[in-house]
């Protein structure tokens, strides 16, 4: 205890950057006592490791990912697969998924107390459930299932062996996925809310501070960085640390430097970048909540939990999208974009006489949501007075242990060339042929239209203002042309502007690379059928390798097909069928001593609609995890002796291939 304590005071002398004024010591912080998420209690012990070792995270709840929030713990399982999965309390097995990404093999357990858990990256099911799917495989003639056995079908009890731990789907290295959901509903809640065995005394640490001009939209900028530097400890802090390693949680303190940030613009918001650590780990994972206060005064913040899956695309609108997409750092918002639907993972005050709508009173209500609100704070701060305002934000865990950095901010007026907020701009690219873009907002249904390409957008579909235009990039054989293009390549928006509704993409082919069946048409208000092969024309969205593939829908000549991604796109004739490829020898093999049969399939797109593989006339079950090899491993579906086996795979397009072999097993 004394070499802790001469540890940390030894740290005392270093040098405090820009000590900020405080409340007077007699009197208590005003936002200290103004939180803005109402405490939640969840059963503590009532769920178990489902592990037979210490847990260990190699992923929290909230962990931002591409396009979704990651919503569970992954519990690291030693670097091995095959490690005994348990049930982490009283239940029944309710529904069983295997699929090539995502969970890959998950069970789903829901238990009497209104809670589900679920256990994803599985190898292998216990025998019962495992016997069980397999035929439900087989009666539905498909190996990716989503299953709901009968409630009293698998009964499990606390501690349970349900499965073996793996690497199964989106997994990149063998742990465990492990949630809990709100069954009524289907929220994902955070388990370490749960009072699960994971010793944490560690505050989260910040990385970085942005700030952004918000007279103009998110994606209209880029944020001004600053750096964060953790304070030195006084002395009382210092002994404040000493009784949280043994009494409760930590603290720590940090600084923008400089510490009063003067600004030009006097409508900003703040974002940051943070993570968390366990004791006895450095890995970092997210962090459970931020919360910003003005003026001692709450303003916005918000908080890991209760989230569901189908909100989860959200991030989208909690991340600076547009510095991540371009190869930043991940910024997370203090502050809500009008686009947000509701829930949010956001919560605000009043914004009435507060001073982030310009007032310098207290909030009028309790805290809300801001989705949906529209007289609810949005993290804008609004600083026309020119006064310097105290700022703080406060970053915590789910064990409280808590980090805060406080600052000060002004305005101060600078000249500045505005641009009119509904000016035309060009946003093409370099060596494209130049468009001029519009401006849309959200909950505006609107679209852009040129002679051979239209888009069209819905109300939910953008999460802040964006300027958004076409440019042609390609023409068939040329530019950024893709194999059997037949219309020009034309590049929509940015990839660094998200979508959260998908948007209709319209192309008209290059008038030669279809001909017409006839020239009469006697339905003027449908022109569907008159183009020949329109079965085998494909609408691709593409981005350097990665490619979206649709069959689109035809009328008057034009295609029409949905994207979820802003890029180029371009319609092509494929008329390359898929590439069969046995691994090894199999046609007139002997297989007496094999385990498996597996087949690697190419197709020029890289999509594929379809894979069947029967034997002696009947289904036979392939896996394909991760999207990766079929893989048929051998049981009582081939017994010994000689057997064809034909496999037929169909491509987006609706190009097939057929496969025969013969083997002897």
């Amino acid at each position: 205890m004394n070499y802790l304590l001469s540890l940390i005071l030894s740290f005392v002398s270093l040098p405090v950057i820009a000590q900020l004024p405080q409340p007077p010591s007699d009197q208590q912080d005003p936002s200290s006592s103004l939180p803005l998420f109402v405490p939640v209690t969840y059963p503590q012990g009532y769920f178990r490791n489902p592990l037979d070792f210490p847990m260990s995270l190699a992923a929290n709840f909230g962990e931002l990912r591409p396009n979704h929030y990651h919503m569970g713990l992954d519990i690291r399982t030693q670097h091995r697969e095959n490690q005994p999965v348990h049930a982490a309390a009283d239940g029944y097995v309710a529904r069983v998924e295997i699929a090539p990404g995502g969970f890959g093999q998950a069970i789903y357990i829901r238990h009497p107390n209104g809670f589900t858990t679920v256990y994803g990256h599985l190898n292998q099911f216990f025998p019962g459930l495992a016997a069980y799917v397999h035929q439900q495989q087989y009666r539905l003639q498909s190996w990716q299932v989503d299953l709901t056995p009968p409630p009293g079908l698998f009964p499990v009890r606390k501690g349970d062996f349900i499965a073996w731990s793996g690497s199964t789907g989106g997994s990149q290295g063998p742990h465990l996925h492990f949630e809990i959901r709100r069954t009524a509903g289907d929220a994902n809640l955070n388990p370490l809310l749960f009072g699960l065995p994971v010793p944490d005394r560690t505050p989260p640490t910040l990385v970085r501070l942005a700030w952004y001009d918000r007279n103009k939209g998110i994606y209209e900028q880029s944020p001004h960085i600053l750096p964060i530097r953790k304070n030195a400890m006084t002395r009382s802090a210092a002994a404040h640390a000493v009784a949280a390693v043994h009494d409760g949680p930590a603290t720590a303190e940090w600084s923008v430097l400089p510490a009063l940030l003067i600004v030009p613009t006097p409508r900003i918001s703040f974002a940051l970048s943070a993570f968390d650590t366990q004791s006895g780990s450095a890995n970092p994972n997210g962090i459970y909540e931020a919360d910003l206060y003005v003026d001692h005064l709450p303003v916005i913040g918000f908080q890991m939990n209760d989230i569901s899956y189908d909100d989860t695309r959200n991030v989208n609108a909690h991340i600076d999208y547009k510095t991540r997409e371009t190869g930043g750092p991940f910024l997370q918002q203090l502050f809500f974009l009008s686009g947000y639907p509701p829930p949010s993972i956001y919560r605000s005050v009043i914004a009435a006489n507060h001073p982030s709508g310009g007032g310098n009173g207290v909030p009028e209500e309790s805290p809300v949501d801001p989705a949906g609100q529209p007289n609810a704070a949005n993290g804008v701060l609004r600083l026309d007075d020119s006064r310097i305002h105290d700022v703080r934000i406060v970053v915590t865990d789910p064990y409280g242990n808590t980090s805060e950095c406080r600052f000060h901010v002004q305005y101060r007026a600078q000249s500045v060339v505005a641009t009119p907020a509904n000016a035309s701009v060009d946003v093409s690219a370099a060596g494209t042929t130049p468009l001029t873009g519009k401006k849309f907002y959200p909950g505006m249904v609107d679209g852009l239209e040129t002679p051979d390409c239209a888009f069209y957008l819905g109300e939910k579909s953008l999460y802040d203002s964006a300027i958004i235009g076409t440019s042609v990039s390609g023409y068939p054989g040329s530019g950024l042309s893709l194999p059997g293009g037949i219309s020009a390549v034309h590049t929509i928006g940015a990839r660094w502007i998200p979508l959260l509704d998908p948007i209709l993409v319209r192309l008209q082919p290059i008038s030669a690379a279809v001909q017409p069946i006839s020239t009469r048409v006697t339905d003027s208000t449908n022109w569907s059928g008159i183009y020949t092969d329109t079965d085998r024309i494909v609408m691709v969205c593409f981005d350097g390798s990665q490619k979206d593939v649709r069959r689109p829908e035809w009328q008057r000549g034009w295609a029409s097909a949905h994207f979820r991604e802003f890029g180029n796109f371009q319609l092509v004739r494929d008329t390359v069928p898929p590439v069969i490829a046995p691994i090894g020898a199999l046609e007139g093999a002997d297989l007496s001593h094999a385990t498996r049969i597996a087949f690697n399939i190419r197709d020029n797109l890289g999509v594929l609609r379809n894979f069947r593989a029967e034997m002696d006339g009947a289904w036979l079950c392939f896996t394909n995890d991760k999207g990766l090899a079929f893989i048929y491993t051998f049981d009582e579906h081939c017994p010994p002796g000689p057997h064809t086996l034909k496999v037929t795979v169909e491509d987006v397009a609706g190009n097939r291939t057929a496969g025969e072999y013969h083997f002897n097993r």
